[in-house]
């Protein structure tokens, strides 16, 4: 289940309606705020797909006044580099402004493992296997990217790359490869980048798969996402529980620093959630960050504000006019019940309700950070 790009397709289309009305706008300047902390991260989102260029503006500025120093941004190849050495920045030059008018580092993903699914790619490259991928065509794009961008320090290639291999570790050294070329290629033109590949450890507790963890940890730091549920996408940890699965990072890598990508707890009932365990393991999750601050690159809450039910996952997830494959069947366990709870978790991770009513852990979220700072 690549939940990766179910969670962002809402920006997508964000992205695409203020597009032609950012073309014909100023850069906007931002009012000085208090000091950010550019190791703590908020990913920022709409509650809404339609949306004004001037409230775009303001939920950047609403978050960047909490004291975050970073946020996270989700880029696929075939939007990058439609055309073979042709780049369209128009979509991503929109979210970068707003970045840097607010003073905010980027945690760039870029996709060329989405968990089982590969890409998207350009048409141009087709549906390659790992190893018809191309380093030097990674390489190409990536460098651009980040000479573009000079706001982006940290890049995962890769997400929930633990379902990429779960029943293919045979891929395990094609990927390596890949990886290590792009790597040292691109560490010779952007040394200060930090680069990485990301894990859903969730998925890695609850299937057993540490150990492709372990073998995939390459690169400057090792990524986590983090959902407190089974296999079924129900909230089944308490907020103690879930710290001590955060804190299993360490046992899974314990020489080299990990980034918390995506941290999140939901407060729908439907799953579980509820505004109070979030609020208690928003604190938890502070609370293993200050005490493992020096082990960790970076750290994430997945997010700003919730989107209407029903609008975080659809029954046959596309994104870049490409299908993700998702299993058959129905009842207990099928892809239609895991996706339905997963569509109520996602929607309801934001620490605002849809209509900006903020939750008690939005407070929470920036009570810590002034601690911190």
């Amino acid at each position: 289940m690549d939940r990766k790009i179910l969670g962002i397709s809402g920006g997508i289309a964000v992205i695409i309606a203020i597009v032609a009305v950012m073309l014909l706008t100023p850069n906007l300047e931002s009012t000085p705020i208090q000091k950010h902390n550019e190791k703590i991260g908020l990913v920022i989102n709409a509650p809404h797909s339609a949306i004004s260029l001037q409230d775009l503006n303001q939920i950047y500025a609403e978050a960047s006044s909490t004291g975050i120093g970073r946020s996270n941004v989700y880029m696929f190849w075939n939007i990058v580099e439609p055309v073979r050495g042709e780049y369209d920045w128009k979509q991503s030059d929109v979210l970068m402004s707003f970045n840097k008018n607010n003073n905010l580092k980027v945690t760039l993903f870029f996709s060329v493992i989405n968990g089982e699914t590969l890409g998207p790619f350009p048409n141009w490259i087709g549906k390659p296997s790992l190893n018809a991928i191309g380093e030097d065509r990674l390489v190409n794009v990536l460098d651009a990217i980040l000479s573009r961008y000079d706001i982006i320090d940290t890049v995962v290639i890769a997400g929930e790359t633990e379902s990429q291999f779960r029943y293919h570790e045979q891929n395990i050294p094609v990927y390596k490869e890949l990886f290590n070329g792009v790597y040292a290629k691109l560490k010779e033109k952007h040394p200060d980048v930090q680069i990485g590949n990301g894990f859903a450890l969730h998925n890695v507790l609850n299937k057993n798969l540490e150990h492709i963890v372990s073998d995939l940890a390459i690169g400057d730091f090792v990524a986590f996402s983090y959902f407190p549920v089974d296999t079924l996408n129900d909230i089944v940890k308490t907020p103690e529980e879930a710290k001590a699965d955060l804190q299993k990072t360490f046992e899974i890598i314990p020489d080299k620093k990990i980034g918390l990508f995506e941290v999140s707890w939901s407060t729908s009932d439907f799953v579980g959630g509820n505004e109070t365990s979030q609020q208690i393991f928003l604190e938890k999750s502070f609370e293993f960050y200050t005490e493992n601050e020096s082990k960790i690159e970076f750290f994430t809450w997945y997010r700003q504000y919730d989107r209407p039910d029903g609008t975080c996952v659809i029954d046959k997830p596309e994104i870049a006019n490409q299908t993700l494959t998702v299993g058959g069947g129905s009842g207990l366990g099928s892809s239609e019940y895991i996706m339905e709870r997963l569509s109520h978790y996602i929607c309801n991770s934001g620490l605002l309700d849809v209509d900006g009513t903020p939750k008690s852990s939005w407070n929470e979220f920036k009570n810590q950070i002034e601690l911190i700072n």
